[in-house]
């Protein structure tokens, strides 16, 4: 059995990663912002056994995610998995631009994952993985413009992690950065390529067979490189 913590549970990808690894009898830390919104996840720990709980995490206050792992308790971790993001503002702002709106893209999805990664490392060691849900948007290889505020904090958060996975690789935490997939989800519509359920099969998946020797690589769900 695997201890894991997941942040975005509530709903879409993470809700659905949450799901399999409770499945799988793993011990879930399901973090969130608003634990009183997220009904489905209350739902899944209320028949998990005690396997899952649920605690309140804003991963863009420092506060917030301190009180948040301190509410987890001080099992190891054995995966965390940054998932929470928001798909920031609309459009390519080329002419103007809402900053309050960038700046909070970059709060949730660069500084976020750094400061949770932080408050957990006291309890992750050799072995342990850190897992970063990123996005083709944030490779050069993107052939599209647009989503200036989102590709660049994913592009931001990749770069990021792979000097987190340099600096922790004497330790033995295995650091990884996944794109999901087009998902199905509020964030990805309803046109979009596949599943939540497909998505997340693929990414715990690709999590169980990440390797020290890959730390730091940017993959796809489904176990392949992903050009960057």
């Amino acid at each position: 059995m695997a201890t894991v913590a997941i942040t975005g549970a509530g709903r879409g990808i993470g809700l659905e990663m949450t799901r399999q690894h409770v499945a799988a009898g793993d011990r879930v830390l399901a973090l969130v912002r608003n634990p009183e919104s997220a009904g489905a996840l209350a739902d899944l720990a209320a028949t998990s056994g005690g396997r899952l709980t649920v605690h309140q995490m804003d991963v863009s206050d420092d506060a917030s995610v301190k009180a948040g792992v301190a509410d987890s308790g001080s099992d190891a971790i054995d995966i965390l998995y940054n998932v929470a993001g928001v798909s920031g503002p609309d459009g390519a702002e080329l002419e103007s631009a809402d900053w309050d709106a960038w700046d909070e893209t970059f709060r949730i999805m660069v500084q976020g994952p750094l400061r949770v990664l932080q408050a957990f490392l006291p309890r992750m060691g050799a072995g342990s993985k850190v897992i970063n849900i990123s996005s083709q948007l944030g490779a050069s290889t993107w052939p599209y413009g647009g989503f200036y505020a989102y590709a660049g904090a994913k592009a931001a958060l990749n770069r990021m992690m792979r000097s987190v996975a340099i600096d922790l690789k004497d330790r033995g935490v295995i650091v990884g950065l996944v794109h999901p997939g087009w998902v199905q989800t509020d964030m990805g519509g309803a046109g979009a390529d596949i599943t939540p359920q497909a998505s997340a099969q693929g990414i715990l998946k690709v999590a169980a067979d990440w390797t020290l020797d890959r730390s730091g690589d940017f993959l796809n769900w489904n176990g392949e490189t992903h050009a960057w």
